[in-house]
């Protein structure tokens, strides 16, 4: 098992490194055009639409924001995929068990670790354990079982829809099928390994705790070990470290695009942060192909935006 331990903690600083450095890049780019389209959910008037803006003189006033009005639209696209409910429910019906079985999983690594640490200060955890070692059995299998069917189910769906529909398959690159390849393998390998093996996640809890504990011994006193479990364990290890490095990377990309495009309304006031940062967005070369824009690699986004004005004053003379 030490060796499993060992895959399992490289994957594990895999993961936290390429977050980290994705989400740094990204944090670390130029500032966004913002789509400036209310309701904005953060807005106080979000209600009917509005926005500050219709306030007279707002630059003076205090700006008033509500967390609570973007929670109301956060945990509903989360944990509902509500965007995907409304606008594709066909999708919604194969998108949503895949997603929400990951959620569920996510709540059992929580659980094993929970029952890892109190594993290793002696408590029982069993079905008639009693108290809260009876809880955590309970939920633990709920949570494991329902998390590996739902996103097992969800994988299968997603991959026939992107295999069977034409609309589909023709946007559809081989590393989308090979991501829910290799989804569908390790929820697999998965729910056989606890349906044969381990079926109240017990060896799974054990390998939490010796994870959390650095224990590299190759003694297992909780169980016994078995191919299928490090099979599972492996797979899950080596698919944490490979979604940060593709585009499933959106788990938590996502919020730039909420929070840096959708929802940023703060305004650009003179003599605020927003100025400089256009006025040197602005000094940028333009490349575009595009004849209407008429650049050529030279001209900056100023000198593109003022093309026109500067032509209507060279053709009208000066009356002054």
């Amino acid at each position: 098992m030490g060796a499993i331990l060992i895959v399992t903690y490289i994957s594990i600083a895999v993961f936290l490194l390429a977050v980290g450095v994705r989400f740094y890049r990204i944090a670390s780019l130029p500032m966004h055009l913002r789509w400036e389209l209310y309701p904005v959910a953060h807005e106080k008037k979000a209600h009917y639409g509005g926005s500050y803006l219709e306030e007279p003189e707002w630059w003076k006033k205090p700006r008033e924001t509500s967390l609570f009005g973007e929670m109301k639209v956060m945990v509903p696209e989360i944990l509902l995929l509500a965007g995907v409910w409304e606008h594709n429910k066909s999708q919604w019906f194969r998108s949503f068990p895949f997603h929400f079985g990951l959620y569920l999983l996510a709540g059992l690594m929580g659980l094993l670790i929970v029952g890892g640490i109190a594993s290793k200060a002696g408590m029982t955890i069993t079905e008639s354990a009693g108290g809260v070692g009876a809880i955590l059995y309970h939920l633990t299998y709920v949570l494991g079982y329902g998390g590996l069917a739902l996103a097992l189910l969800g994988s299968l769906l997603l991959l026939g829809r992107r295999t069977l529909n034409a609309d589909y398959r023709e946007y559809t690159k081989k590393g989308d099928f090979f991501n829910l390849v290799f989804f569908i393998a390790t929820l697999g390998v998965a729910l056989v390994a606890h349906a044969l093996v381990d079926p109240a996640f017990g060896g799974l809890r054990e390998f939490a705790g010796r994870l959390l504990t650095f224990d590299l011994s190759a003694a297992s006193a909780a169980s016994t070990w078995s191919g299928l479990q490090s099979a599972e364990v492996i797979l899950a290890s080596i698919l944490l470290a490979y979604i940060p490095l593709t585009h499933m990377s959106h788990f938590f990309t996502k919020w730039f695009m909420y929070h840096h495009v959708r929802w940023s309304d703060d305004p650009n006031l003179k003599g605020g942060p927003f100025e400089t940062k256009i006025g040197e967005m602005v000094q940028q070369p333009v490349s575009w192909a595009a004849p209407h824009i008429g650049a050529d690699g030279k001209k900056t986004w100023l000198d593109v935006a003022t093309a026109d004005i500067k032509k209507k004053d060279e053709k009208e003379p000066d009356k002054s």
